[in-house]
């Protein structure tokens, strides 16, 4: 459980980034924390491994406050993805991964085997292991970003805009292999991006910022589509504009699945659970979205 208390965050120039924000996020679950450029939300991922650490109120994962571990032994027990993958670019894709574990210890023998065994996990062939980062495409730097992060098996999984450099089919299919590793592992994600399409492809839960890490809507993806908190949150989502108008779409060949899709026909999740759909649209609170 990682708690934020009370956490604000003023830089020299007096730029206020978050202002006075407490929240909890759930162990074992996707957070998504999406916004504009400037909302905080890549200012409280960073305060999570303390590489920024707040002006005032506190940070806590099990009740422990981050402040008072040691910031090197902090970060190697959490995993940390960036947009650009961050490798080193002078080491084989199969040393970059096993390059935390081998710090912590871990005989370079056995964190190269186990770094393998990571790649075979996020849909790499082992033949890519001798090869250095610069003869990978960006998709595939992405997934030793995520092997990198995954490899000593930590509890929390950081993710800044990791899937931002991509083209959006290989970003689509990343966030598939995100969704199938969450499903296998079940690591407490949490996860910044400014695309909402996104949040709601990954979350399990969805926080919607404004400036100054100010919270417009916490929830759900169903619950956000259902009932936008405000006009901020429907022009956010795109609800105001009809693009996120739910419709039910019987699929007959596909073992009688009920598909929801947006206003402009694209699928967005799968309804399941008992009950049948309200009208004009799905009932989250009698049937439940997953998402496609």
């Amino acid at each position: 459980m990682i708690e934020f208390r009370s956490v604000t965050k003023r830089f020299p120039d007096e730029t206020v980034a978050v202002d006075d924000f407490s929240f909890t996020l759930p162990s074992h679950r996707t957070t998504v924390l999406v916004g504009s450029s400037g909302c905080g939300k890549t200012t409280l991922l960073r305060m999570i491994n303390r590489m920024v650490e707040p002006t005032s109120g506190q940070v806590l994962i099990d009740d422990v406050d981050v402040a008072s571990r040691d910031k090197v032994e902090l970060r190697r027990s959490i995993g940390y993805v960036l947009q650009a993958a961050g490798l080193l670019p002078h080491r084989k894709v199969v040393d970059n991964v096993a390059t935390a574990p081998v710090l912590k210890g871990v005989p370079k023998a056995q964190a190269r085997a186990e770094a393998l065994e990571l790649l075979d996990k996020v849909g790499l062939d082992r033949s890519l292991a001798d090869r250095y980062p610069r003869q990978l495409s960006g998709g595939q730097q992405q997934r030793v970003g995520v092997a990198r992060a995954l490899a000593g098996d930590p509890n929390i999984l950081l993710m800044d805009e990791p899937f931002g450099a991509v083209d959006p089919i290989v970003r689509a299919d990343l966030q598939l292999e995100l969704n199938r590793l969450q499903r296998e592992l079940g690591k407490t994600i949490v996860f910044v991006t400014h695309d909402i399409d996104e949040a709601f492809t990954l979350a399990d839960q969805v926080i919607i910022f404004k400036k100054g890490g100010i919270i417009a809507q916490a929830g759900t993806p169903a619950q956000i589509l259902a009932e936008p908190a405000d006009d901020f949150v429907a022009t956010f989502i795109g609800a105001d504009k009809g693009k996120r108008d739910l419709h039910l779409q019987q699929r007959t060949g596909d073992q009688g699945l009920t598909l929801v899709v947006d206003g402009d026909g694209r699928p967005v999740g799968i309804l399941d659970g008992a009950g049948s759909p309200a009208p004009g649209g799905p009932d989250p609170a009698r049937g439940q979205v997953t998402r496609a």
